[in-house]
């Protein structure tokens, strides 16, 4: 399917995306930042998701995921992992860009939500950067400071030197689209 990285083992059955190898989302560095890219994709398009985490715990708060379609569920798994399950909701976390600025609405919390404009220069095209996963050593120091800034925002997973941009763009809205 056009858009989803081609990184993270997968099958297309439609409008659902099965992972057939376990997402290393506690190995940290790129393997997770790619993995949470290929999460945020298939959520950018609509698609429903069937995948397993890798077990291992995770060296960063997962709650800066609960945006994302949670894994499926095993038999034995963290409580944060179930957690995630039952607080999902499509829409969370979402990013619509204009020109010369991205607006980005996070409800993650329940009971709160936030909006930003990111419409300086540098913090643009680090986020833009950022849709891919990228070292943190290959950055200017300017990027690097805009990317450090998204991260304090819960907008970036940083881990290992990796970073990765959070919210995904809805390219398909929810009937009625006040939903989200």
């Amino acid at each position: 399917m056009t858009g989803l990285p081609a990184a993270v083992a997968h099958r297309v059955l439609g409008r659902r995306v099965e992972v057939t190898e376990p997402l290393g989302l506690g190995a940290g560095g790129r393997r997770t930042a790619v993995a949470v890219q290929f999460l945020r994709e298939c959520q950018s398009l609509g698609l429903q998701v069937g995948w397993e985490a890798d077990g291992a715990e995770t060296p960063y708060d997962i709650g800066l995921l609960r945006h994302l379609p949670p894994p499926s569920q095993p038999v034995d798994e963290p409580d944060e992992l179930d957690r995630w399950r039952a607080g999902y909701s499509y829409g969370m976390l979402y990013h619509r860009r204009g020109p010369g600025f991205v607006t980005v609405m996070d409800r993650r919390e329940p009971g709160s939500a936030a909006r930003f404009t990111l419409d300086h220069p540098e913090l643009l095209s680090a986020f833009h950067t950022l849709l891919e996963p990228t070292a943190l050593d290959g950055l200017s120091s300017g990027r690097r400071e805009a990317a450090d800034l998204l991260a304090a925002e819960r907008l970036a997973l940083v881990t290992d030197g990796w970073a990765v941009a959070l919210p995904p763009r809805i390219r398909r809205w929810p009937v009625p689209s006040t939903g989200i």
